[in-house]
């Protein structure tokens, strides 16, 4: 099977060893991975802040470096999300209606796309510890996406995931949010983290690498002993010794 891979201004930027461990993944799935090194940004930041021209200008670069013909896959729920939802603001009834819709019908988020689309959950991942997993907003809301999460992880040899309160509670990130009301954003950080170490957690999980950031941060200006990961970096750990 033929994948597009798509990965995110803030994965390529930030954490490419996720982008990276995506390839690994999907690889180890049994897909060959295409990756388009013209691809850019999803136009997710100029739409949320209104910007919707600027945004459909990006978006179109989008939709003219992906195909319709093949599964497109992301390791963030929040990029998949803007496709597949927002998307319908900016292209319905344009020259490129038709295309948007097909790859509206074929892009997934990693987890949704292992589960679901492929029916492979097992990939010998080994971490020895306790976790939370962390709902985002777009993941939840967006991509509809809960279970299949807790599928994956509850396969990986030695992690014991348990349910912390408000799992599907905001981490305060929501983009420029955590910029222009840094203070709520902070407090929302810390209830997210609070409520991990009430389950005496040593990781909290996510499928998005902005939420991992944000509480990531509250946690290092803390000194906190309690770590954040990306989903696809935990499917990966411990391939050396399988």
């Amino acid at each position: 099977m033929n994948v597009e891979l798509f990965i995110p201004c803030f994965i390529d930027q930030l954490y490419p060893e996720t982008a990276f461990n995506t390839v690994k993944i999907l690889e180890k799935a049994g897909c060959k991975v295409i990756y388009n090194a013209e691809q850019t940004c999803c136009g997710q930041p100029a739409y949320n802040a209104g910007f919707w021209e600027e945004a459909k200008a990006v978006g179109g670069k989008f939709l003219h470096t992906f195909s319709e013909n093949n599964y497109i896959v992301s390791p963030s729920a929040s990029c998949t999300g803007m496709v597949k939802n927002s998307y319908n603001d900016l292209f319905t009834n344009t020259v490129v209606h038709n295309k948007c819709r097909a790859i509206q019908a074929n892009i997934h988020e990693l987890s949704d796309f292992l589960v679901n689309v492929i029916k492979k959950d097992y990939f010998g991942a080994e971490l020895e510890g306790r976790a939370v997993y962390h709902d985002s907003c777009s993941g939840l809301r967006e991509c509809k996406i809960k279970d299949e999460p807790r599928q994956l992880l509850s396969k990986v040899h030695g992690l014991e995931l348990v349910e912390m309160k408000d799992t599907d509670v905001c981490c305060g990130f929501g983009g420029t949010f955590a910029v222009k009301f840094d203070s709520i954003s902070s407090a929302m950080a810390e209830q997210k983290v609070n409520n991990a170490l009430e389950m005496d957690a040593n990781f909290i999980i996510s499928t998005d690498s902005s939420c991992l950031l944000n509480i990531q941060a509250y946690i290092d200006q803390h000194q906190i002993p309690i770590k954040t990961m990306h989903l696809a970096d935990v499917l990966t750990r411990g391939w050396g010794n399988v």
